[in-house]
């Protein structure tokens, strides 16, 4: 499948790149510094900015899959995750690309259930605050996007091996998860996505038990 990662030299985003060119995918990685990637056997390369409709239209033009994994670095008050998703969404419109697949953050929307004290008041309440609602905000667009979506919640990430052992899609009123999950396996999470419907116009988070 061809597909295209934005957002890919970020923590999460290499991971995906890398196993989506192991499963045999058709990959384009889009990013900044996308030349980091260059290495690996098979990826194109795309270096842009996101939020330039022009270079990300291109990049997207004939691309069957998009995939969302964009950050803001150490920068807690950017809004690269909400406004660069929406110019994905308009480019994916213009060029007729329908499916799309966003990593947003378990806590968003009525995954907030899902949360103990320490994450829902101090990270996301105050520490992480704009990050949050940068989130919520992507995934507003996304929802309201027409679009054949799949918003993917992650627990907070740890540098761990991809195990393919997590749950996935449990109810926004379970708790006791550990809320946590490796980038590796929220890579394996999205990419499962690509072939499966299962998701198809839902937001399931992801963690280990």
């Amino acid at each position: 499948m061809k597909v295209i990662v934005f957002g890919a030299t970020g923590t999460v985003g290499v991971h995906v790149v890398e196993q989506a060119l192991a499963a045999g995918h058709e990959v384009t990685a889009f990013s900044r510094s996308a030349d980091k990637l260059a290495h690996l056997p098979g990826v194109r390369v795309v270096r842009g900015d996101v939020q330039d409709a022009a270079s990300v239209r291109k990049a997207i033009r004939g691309q069957e899959s998009v995939i969302v994994v964009l950050g803001s670095g150490r920068n807690r008050k950017g809004t690269v995750r909400s406004q660069g998703t929406r110019a994905i969404i308009q480019a994916m419109k213009s060029e007729g690309v329908t499916r799309l697949i966003c990593q947003s953050t378990l806590g968003a929307g009525e995954s907030q259930g899902n949360l103990n004290f320490f994450w829902k008041r101090i990270m996301f309440g105050w520490f992480l605050k704009q990050v949050f609602l940068d989130h919520e905000l992507q995934e507003d667009y996304v929802r309201a996007s027409g679009l054949d979506w799949t918003i993917v919640r992650p627990a907070a990430f740890t540098d761990g091996e991809r195990t393919q052992d997590y749950l996935h899609g449990f109810s926004p009123d379970l708790r006791g998860l550990t809320l946590k999950i490796s980038r590796a396996d929220v890579a394996d999470f999205i990419l499962k996505q690509l072939a499966s419907g299962e998701y198809l116009y839902q937001s399931p988070g992801v963690s280990y038990s």
